[in-house]
């Protein structure tokens, strides 16, 4: 009787090799399978018929930011605020001079968009379209260590300490007036942060990311995206 116990090892090896043959093969095979028949989950217009594009956006914007706002730019000046003081006697018969005082104070503004707001988020051949809330700002930041008081115009009739003091406790107010009025300034370039935004966001999410656009306009614009 031939001893066949010795074969067994060259058995096993060659099972062996060709188990890693065929999973050499289903490898390549599944590589060059398309992406959405490898995971549908991982196109943008299976997204986009499932509906799930803004919710997934958002969840990844919080986890991102660490909070409910994205936010985009931020603006240092050096503000000057002026505030004309102006009152009357003899029962608003006789006015007397005006009072001009002055601050001067570096202010950190910044902006954002609110990720609760309303965010739609539509397909147009190879461009998402994104329509985000309207551009907001924080409270701005004065830095009251170099805040700098000046009476412009005097009045020997006037309590000038007292406008001094009005022109102190409105300065909050003033600044978020300035804030607003800035927002044209950052538009832009918070329509370009967003649209780089949410380019990655695809490009992390979804793998034919590469072959879209992004575009985006704000809620408060009258005019429609531009599709590139």
């Amino acid at each position: 009787m031939k001893n066949t116990s010795s074969r067994w090892p060259w058995v096993v090896a060659l099972l062996g090799l060709a188990a890693m043959a065929l999973a050499a093969f289903f490898f390549r095979e599944t590589r060059a399978l398309p992406g959405d028949l490898i995971d549908s989950g991982r196109s943008i217009a299976e997204a986009f018929r499932t509906g799930t594009v803004t919710t997934q956006f958002v969840s990844y914007a919080t986890e991102v930011s660490g909070s409910q706002r994205l936010q985009f730019a931020t603006l240092d000046e050096m503000e000057v605020f002026e505030r004309t003081d102006s009152t009357t006697v003899l029962w608003g018969q006789l006015a007397l001079p005006d009072v001009v005082v002055r601050a001067e104070a570096p202010v950190t503004y910044t902006y954002y968009l609110d990720l609760e707001g309303r965010w739609e988020f539509t397909i147009r051949d190879r461009v998402v379209l994104v329509q985000a809330p309207p551009i907001r700002s924080n409270t701005p930041a004065i830095d009251v260590s170099r805040i700098s008081y000046e009476v412009e115009t005097r009045s020997f009739l006037r309590n000038e300490t007292a406008a001094l003091e009005n022109l102190r406790r409105g300065l909050t107010d003033l600044a978020k007036r300035r804030s607003a009025e800035n927002i044209p300034l950052v538009r832009e370039l918070g329509r370009k942060k967003t649209e780089e935004f949410v380019r990655t966001w695809l490009l992390s999410s979804y793998e034919d990311a590469a072959q879209y656009h992004v575009d985006v306009v704000f809620a408060d614009e009258s005019k429609p995206a531009v599709v590139r």
